[in-house]
């Protein structure tokens, strides 16, 4: 599996994220608001965003998701944890501007990375901190499964992990 195709449908474009796009989907991730549900609050901080965008880019697997109506940015996601022995892959670092909140737009990416992993694997994983009750409520719509709660170690925080299969996929 390509873990950084040029992908896209009638609303949007994932292209693999270069250094160059820093300025641009820092000007969207600087707004607060986008943070307050997810377990790390002060991303919108520039410092903090940079440790997030660099190790998007060391990830070889991010993307900047472009809008194809205005060819503007409007967020980034990435694919990351493919396991080949067990078929699956995870989708997830994904934020996106809030004008695009409780639009098309959040489904009709999630529907063009999921259509395309499943043609490479069984499952798909998907990571939610246990307070990002919007992302827990998309992915659940998705037809994903909550199937694990755990604690990261090195941060002290809760994450649920949810699973969507092939029959899932709504």
């Amino acid at each position: 599996m390509n873990l950084q195709p040029t992908i896209a449908n009638e609303l949007l474009q994932i292209i693999p994220l270069i250094e160059a796009d820093f300025g641009e989907l820092f000007a969207i991730a600087s707004d607060e608001l986008l943070w307050e549900q997810h377990p790390e609050k002060d991303r919108y901080k520039k410092e903090v965003f940079q440790d997030f965008f660099k190790n998007a880019i060391e990830s070889k697997s991010a993307f900047k998701i472009i809008d194809v109506k205005t060819e503007k940015a409007i967020g980034s996601t990435r694919f990351y944890d493919l396991n080949e022995a067990e078929k699956s892959v995870a989708i997830g670092y994904t934020f996106i501007s809030r004008k695009y909140w409780a639009t098309p737009y959040n489904r009709a990416l999630k529907n063009l990375m999921i259509n395309y992993a499943f043609q490479f694997v069984e499952k798909i994983i998907f990571h939610v901190g246990d307070t990002n009750f919007r992302s827990q409520k998309a992915v659940e719509k998705l037809g994903a499964l909550h199937t694990e709660t755990f604690l990261v170690e090195e941060n002290g925080r809760t994450h649920i992990t949810y699973t969507l299969t092939k029959e899932n996929w709504k």
